[in-house]
């Protein structure tokens, strides 16, 4: 054995002992430190694509996942199996050696990427220290933001929210629009709101209103107004991990309570949007964190 297949093989060693610990650490904490699949990412967002985006470097820290290897490295890519020692060891020699390998194959998706081809080159580079690795690129259409802390277990919420764009298309009636709950059944409530924004316009304009104009509407008249008081007032710094949206459903459902109250039949969402605001008390703050 040269003195490269020694250092290889405790290296491989040293690196399945860090995954060893890490798994210890993730069960011990409540949160594994698994790669994530790249096939459930792409049903659950309903990904469009790919398109090759061409080589360039890649931040190795922004690769969270694989295609087919998922189970034999961890999120930081160290390796989960033993069985995966000749071919990790092979390439880790080929670093010793200063020789060059190929780029690897990667799925962008969002700010993050998917190996395609490459695993235990990803492994290795990151076990070296590199920040940066040469990548084929085919990047994926996603509807929605998809960060660097992605993790499975956000992909649910992720799928609703997917869901509630494909349905509603609010993403391309008013581009740019940034409407997110962390509420469960949320997304279904604001489609069921437009249904009936859509049902009360056609009353009053007495037409078929289209969907895409009802959203619009919906958008402008009803949500914007709520998320401006929303915003405006300071609250959601007092309520972390909550969003806009998520006080705006609180809003319209205290919209519907300030109705039934004789002489506020005719109160708008804004001034629903300041008085549940104004009567947030701790206990209730409590409640929404």
């Amino acid at each position: 054995m040269t003195s490269y297949d020694s250092m290889s093989d405790a290296d491989f060693r040293s690196a399945r002992t860090r995954s060893f610990l890490m798994s210890v650490l993730g069960a011990l904490s409540g949160h594994p430190r698994d790669l994530m699949a790249f096939d459930d990412v792409r049903e659950s967002l309903h990904l469009g694509g790919p398109v090759y985006r061409g080589v360039q470097p890649v931040r190795l820290n922004q690769i969270v996942g694989s295609v087919d290897r998922y189970r034999d490295f961890d999120r930081l890519f160290l390796p989960t199996q033993s069985r995966t020692i000749d071919r990790w060891t092979r390439i880790n020699r080929a670093w010793y050696q200063d020789i060059s390998l190929p780029p690897v194959l990667l799925y962008k998706v969002g700010d993050v990427y998917f190996v395609v081809d490459g695993n235990h080159r990803v492994s290795v580079a990151r076990n070296r220290g590199q920040e940066y690795i040469d990548a084929e690129v085919r990047e994926c259409e996603a509807r929605v933001p998809v960060t660097e802390d992605l993790r499975p277990e956000d992909l649910e919420r992720l799928h609703d929210r997917v869901e509630f764009l494909e349905r509603s298309r609010l993403d391309e009636v008013r581009p740019g629009s940034d409407v997110e709950t962390t509420i469960l059944g949320g997304y279904e409530r604001l489609i069921e709101h437009i249904a009936v924004h859509r049902y009360f316009m056609g009353i009053e304009q007495r037409r078929s209103v289209p969907d895409t104009e009802a959203v619009a509407h919906w958008y402008d008249s009803l949500y914007l107004p709520v998320v401006e008081v929303v915003k405006s007032s300071g609250i959601l710094g007092e309520l972390p991990g909550r969003t806009a949206t998520d006080v705006y459903l609180c809003v319209m459902d205290h919209l519907h309570f300030l109705r039934s109250r004789p002489g506020m039949e005719s109160a708008g969402p804004q001034q629903a949007a300041e008085d549940f605001i104004d009567g947030l008390t701790e206990d209730k703050l409590d409640d929404l964190a």
